[in-house]
């Protein structure tokens, strides 16, 4: 590289701009840094595409094993009530499908027990006139249950109020199993005491009443359930009902009308069958997209390549997923691909759930209706070899942070940024060192040429003297050197 320096400064004693000249020392010898520089970027570009690939394919293996699952969503089963009003119902997995008729004669409810109204209130006392302690009895579980003994003493537990607080610490800390409380109108305050349990457990009667004012109203509910199924007549203490019919739990909420009884369904949960689905198209459309994204060419030039067109682990990672998706089993009354369940290819390789009829004619939701069980085994089966066995055991490979493509590429990738920003840092280090040998070396030829005004003078002067002396004959002495000053 040539570097321009200005005579007339050198001569004038100005000297040269060391910090400029050394600049572009080191700037010709920079050029190699811009491009590694350029090179760290491209495959930070590179890892940043990888790594949201690669998440997008563990989303896929996700919602792939989902459909895979032998106790998830295609195995789901849901129960349908033609009235919600008398009854709902859940299914588990272990439900049979079938359809049953269910009469709610009645419904599971608390035992209550009140006494008469004491126009006094409820904090005058209930003792029999002269009486300081008196008792009462209740029993929980009906009049063949618990007996409950309540010692009333004046002054402590002898008004409604203080009785009901009373009751319900011994309940509280004894499990009684009741709740007391103090209920007003017009007519005055009555004790009022509720089962914690429904059913006939839950029923409550007062046994002996001594040496005091109280009587108790006829005792209400504390009853089991009771209905039939399929003709069937079940009881139950609450209006939960589990184990009438096999994975199937009940909720009744009223009670039926004469000749209209309830038909429950149980079959196949298609909403759960068709969110697994949904789920796992969008999943596997998101990973071929972004792939698609990367040999998108522009037949202009003047859009820069995608990061990674020219990946070869790109291209298998894609292979492979495309014959994933074609995979077909045998027989399965001809729902063998997902064509067959109108979930269709397009031209791109991405999948569409879609609403036109597959060739057997149905849609992928007709499909479900009329052959759950076809559906299911397409995905899954037994032996292994349903879709979704095969696609999640190469998703799991495809994965695997040592072996999948992505992950190797991703390390890859990584290792080659180390080296070049290692090489990159050496070569700073060397540049540094340069810069300040340069600025060194050039100081000191600065300094010289800055003082090279005064030397001039002082040899001009010094040589002039030598041309005015005389000989040794006292004649002048002619034809001395001449000095010619430049560079």
């Amino acid at each position: 590289m040539g570097i321009s320096l200005n005579p007339s400064a050198i001569l004038s004693g100005q000297g040269i701009n060391v910090s400029s000249l050394v600049q572009q020392i080191i700037a010709s010898q920079s050029g190699q840094l811009n491009v590694w520089q350029a090179q760290q970027t491209t495959l930070a570009t590179q890892d940043g595409v990888l790594a949201g690939m690669n998440n997008n394919l563990t989303n896929l293996q996700t919602a792939v094993a989902a459909l895979a699952n032998p106790v998830g969503a295609l195995t789901a089963q849901a129960a349908a009530s033609s009235q919600p009003g008398v009854l709902t119902a859940a299914a588990q997995s272990t439900a049979i499908t079938g359809t049953h008729q269910i009469v709610v004669t009645s419904l599971a409810t608390t035992g209550t027990l009140y006494t008469a109204s004491i126009a006094a209130g409820a904090n005058t006392s209930f003792l029999s006139s002269g009486q300081t302690s008196g008792d009462i009895q209740i029993q929980v579980g009906g009049v063949s249950g618990t007996t409950r003994d309540l010692v009333i003493t004046l002054g402590s537990n002898d008004t409604l109020s203080t009785l009901a607080s009373y009751i319900n610490t011994q309940s509280s800390a004894n499990s009684w199993g009741v709740t007391a409380s103090v209920v007003s109108d017009a007519n005055g305050s009555r004790l009022s005491l509720q089962s914690q349990s429904s059913g006939s457990g839950g029923a409550l009667a007062a046994v002996v009443n001594s040496n005091t004012s109280l009587t108790f109203e006829a005792p209400v509910g504390g009853a089991n359930a009771v209905l039939t199924i399929d003709g069937v007549p079940f009881s139950s203490s609450t209006n939960t009902v589990s184990g009438a019919i096999q994975g199937v739990t009940l909720t009744l909420l009223g009670q039926s009308t004469v000749g209209n009884p309830v038909q429950l369904t149980v079959g196949a949960d298609t909403n759960q069958i068709t969110s697994a689905v949904n789920n796992f198209v969008s999943a596997y459309n998101t990973v071929i997209s972004t792939i698609n994204t990367q040999y998108v060419v522009d037949p202009t030039g003047s859009i820069p390549a995608p990061p990674l067109e020219g990946d070869i682990s790109l291209r298998s990672l894609q292979s492979r997923l495309l014959a994933d998706a074609a995979y077909a089993i045998g027989g399965n009354g001809g729902l063998v691909n997902l064509a067959s369940m109108g979930i269709n290819m397009n031209n791109d390789g991405t999948l569409t759930v879609g609403s036109t009829p597959a060739p057997n004619s149905q849609t992928f939701a007709q499909v479900l209706a009329a052959n759950p069980a076809a559906v299911q085994n397409f995905f899954q089966n037994g032996s292994g070899t349903g879709f979704a066995n095969i696609f999640n055991a190469d998703l799991t490979s495809l994965t695997s942070p040592t072996q999948g493509p992505l992950s190797v590429a991703l390390t890859q990738n990584q290792a080659e940024q180390a080296d070049l920003t290692a090489t990159i840092n050496n070569f700073d280090t060397q540049l540094t060192l340069e810069q300040t040998q340069l600025t060194l070396r050039y100081d000191a030829v600065n300094a010289s040429l800055q003082a090279y005004p005064l030397l001039l003078q002082v040899v001009t002067e010094t040589l002039g003297t030598l041309g005015s002396g005389t000989s040794s004959s006292g004649a002048l002495v002619s034809g001395g050197p001449t000095l010619t000053s430049g560079l």
